[in-house]
């Protein structure tokens, strides 16, 4: 646990309260929870209310990107012309695309069609075609805040299969949502999505998952959907992480390109899903930031 306040000091939030009128019963319900083996988060991951105003205002041109995608996808567009949407947009509207540079990542955008799971290359010769599926992942930066969310589209004909592992898919992020209360735990948001993908015949990839954000691209807490309600973390208001199962129509086995490391697809081939939505926890429930 951080270094302890005295009661009469300024909190550490930086709200410019009395500690023991701000954030030490908050505090206090940690260390309970800590002493009974609860894994907690530590102060740097709770958002203070000036952080969530700068993070909201990332996440305002990270959704209107994701909108004007959402109005102009359509069967011929290549991934590129996506990629250069997302870069001019963003940089348009004064942020900078946070996959871009990172880690080597050479794209402003994920795209990822069909078969591949996440952190696919928006490349010029790839052209989306009638029955394709694609998650476009869009992350921003905005005065050094992070916002991050993704959408599915299916473009044309789409097979009745494809529409039910995207809607299921969906489905598994808003009832996974529905369990972030305050003072429960991320395991309970993890099972009701597993559960959701199961029992309708579908897996939930394990090695990737959601996670903390906001002040950094990632954080803590790792977000993963093989978990059991009443543990991992305690979802403290203030908390901010991503909801964002990957959801496979057949085996939970995915592998790596070997070529770029980076574009991940399912193992057998068969279609995969993604939604994801940036949330926080608030004192009543939750927000969401991004979607």
């Amino acid at each position: 646990m951080a270094t302890k306040i005295g009661r009469n000091d300024p909190c550490w939030c930086g709200s410019g309260r009395k500690y023991k009128t701000c954030h030490a019963a908050f505090d206090d319900k940690l260390a309970k929870l800590a002493a009974e083996h609860h894994r907690v988060p530590t102060r740097d991951l709770i958002k203070t209310p000036e952080q969530v105003e700068k993070i909201k205002e990332s996440a305002k041109i990270n959704v209107a990107v994701l909108d004007e995608i959402a109005k102009t996808v359509h069967e011929g567009m290549s991934l590129a012309a996506i990629d250069k949407l997302v870069y001019d947009m963003t940089t348009d509207m004064g942020g900078i695309p946070a996959p871009l540079n990172y880690e080597g990542y050479p794209y402003s955008v994920c795209t990822s069609v069909n078969d591949q799971v996440c952190h696919g290359f928006p490349l010029e010769n790839r052209i989306l075609k009638s029955g394709d599926i694609v998650n476009v992942d869009c992350s921003t930066i905005l005065d050094g805040y992070f916002s991050d969310s993704s959408r599915m589209f299916m473009i044309g004909e789409v097979s009745e299969e494809k529409k039910r592992l995207v809607q299921v898919t969906k489905e598994c992020v808003e009832l996974g949502l529905k369990e972030v209360k305050p003072w429960g735990f991320l395991g309970d948001m993890g099972q009701a999505v597993h559960d959701h993908a199961y029992e309708n015949g579908y897996t939930v990839v394990r090695e990737i998952g959601g996670h903390g954000v906001g002040v950094e691209f990632h954080e803590e807490p790792w977000v993963g959907y093989h978990t059991k309600r009443g543990t991992d973390m305690v979802l403290a208001p203030g908390l901010m992480f991503t909801i964002e199962p990957m959801v496979n129509m057949g085996k939970v086995d995915i592998f790596v390109d070997e070529e770029n490391d980076w574009e991940v697809y399912t193992a057998d081939h068969q279609p995969s899903a993604q939604w994801e939505i940036q949330v926080l926890v608030t004192e009543d429930g939750y927000e969401v930031i991004s979607w």
